[in-house]
């Protein structure tokens, strides 16, 4: 069983692996090599549960992620304290289109909408979904003031960004965020700077893209086992809380743990 790794200092302890739900909810401009039909209830109840037993906690989710927040919170097994829950705010995704809106009252309806969908009183951990220009949203918008408010009033037990630069996520640490979900992969180590940050800083790093969106071929695993070679690669950093994977296969969800598991234990 993979031992439950701290979210900086929040008391939220979640697992090495995380769950990715895009594909519960959204199948249209998504980055993925080859194209999907959405789960049915049945799939998503049987995932779910099969994450939960291989010792996975937290899901990764999102308004931009379609249906994703309502399958949720319509087929979502165990008790809700059992699970760590992200979500973001920030941007949606409707009609093949994303839109941005980081005011102060599309924050609050979007925190206030995402615990409608979930079926839920608090949310673990919510997320500015960045549109990239990171700095300009958390010095200028009035998102992270009103994150902050609604963890105040209990709301929401963490906050953080999904960051697309390092200045970013490293003004996100500054500014009071617990955790930035930063992308790292052997083909992509731009974000290393965050990661080697959260380990100096004690603060939490969820790992997005470790596959390169699905794309393992441009991983350039030496004849081995790409999964593994990623996944080492992600975990020899000190920095990092969990890796974030969406699948919707049961056995790569198997396949995953197990090398997770292998690797943390050795």
């Amino acid at each position: 069983m993979m031992e439950k790794r701290l979210v900086a200092n929040t008391g939220i302890a979640v697992s090495p692996l995380g769950l990715g739900t895009v594909k519960f909810g959204r199948n249209q401009g998504v980055k993925y090599p080859q194209g999907f039909e959405l789960p049915t209830d049945r799939e998503v109840r049987e995932l779910l549960a099969l994450a939960f037993d291989l010792g996975i906690n937290l899901l990764d989710t999102a308004p931009a992620y379609g249906l994703s927040e309502a399958r949720i919170g319509k087929l979502l097994p165990n008790a809700r304290h059992e699970w760590v829950i992200e979500t973001k705010v920030g941007e949606r995704f409707a009609d093949g289109e994303s839109s941005f809106d980081f005011s102060a009252t599309g924050t609050r309806q979007s925190v206030e909408n995402s615990l409608r969908l979930l079926k839920t009183d608090y949310l673990d951990m919510v997320l500015i979904h960045s549109d990239g220009d990171d700095v300009r949203i958390l010095r200028e918008e009035a998102v992270l003031d009103t994150l902050l408010t609604m963890q105040q009033q209990g709301w929401i037990r963490t906050i953080g960004i999904s960051s697309k630069t390092v200045e970013g996520a490293l003004l996100a640490y500054e500014l009071g965020c617990d955790v930035v979900m930063a992308a790292y992969n052997p083909v992509y180590t731009d974000e290393l700077p965050v990661l080697e940050a959260a380990a100096a800083q004690h603060k939490a790093v969820l790992v997005k893209k470790a596959f390169a969106s699905g794309h393992l071929d441009k991983l350039g695993a030496n004849n081995g086992n790409p999964v593994e070679q990623a996944l080492a690669f992600i975990f020899a950093q000190q920095g990092v809380t969990s890796v974030v994977l969406g699948t919707l296969n049961p056995k790569h969800l198997r396949d995953n743990v197990a090398i997770a598991t292998a690797l943390l234990d050795e």
